[in-house]
């Protein structure tokens, strides 16, 4: 009788010892959690920081972010439910960028075609003063191409970066 209460006070002390164990090793997981998210929010802060000054920071950022959720998804789990929504970039977030994106290539375009039509009309002013000397025309025509190259080329970076930010706010 007397082994057989032994045997159950050493199996009630496995099993509290078995718990206790448990539970810290629960601890030290949430605790390490944790640590990575804070780890984390760390390494992003600059990422959030660049896409609010510009926009195609967010393109350099997200496929780290997407890479770094693949691998530390207990850590991204808290932070998206401190952040309230998907962290680093929520889609409000990359809808803004996209947005700002917009507003800064219309603001460009409308400073480049100011620009563009003041050096037209200089020299068009030259070349009404000159009675159409071909060496003026010819400025004139480089001034045109040099507009429509600019433009090119800033329309293309517009689209790409435009089209990139929407493809990541969309799942």
């Amino acid at each position: 009788m007397l082994t057989l209460v032994g045997a159950i006070v050493v199996a009630g002390a496995i099993v509290w010892a078995a718990q206790r164990v448990a539970a810290a090793l629960a601890a030290s997981r949430a605790e390490a959690s944790r640590a990575k998210a804070a780890e984390l929010l760390a390494t992003f802060a600059p990422a959030i920081a660049a896409a609010a000054s510009d926009p195609r920071a967010i393109l350099t950022w997200q496929p780290l972010a997407r890479t770094a959720r693949r691998l530390f998804p207990d850590a991204f789990a808290l932070l998206d439910g401190a952040a309230g929504d998907t962290f680093p970039f929520s889609t409000e977030r990359i809808h803004e960028a996209h947005a700002r994106w917009t507003t800064e290539w219309l603001a460009w375009e409308r400073a480049h075609d100011a620009e563009y039509k003041l050096k037209a009309a200089a020299v068009e002013h030259e070349l009404a003063a000159s009675g159409g000397a071909p060496t003026i025309r010819a400025r004139l025509d480089a001034v045109e191409r040099e507009e429509l190259d600019s433009y090119q080329r800033r329309y293309e970076e517009y689209i790409r970066i435009a089209r990139a930010l929407q493809s990541l706010a969309t799942p």
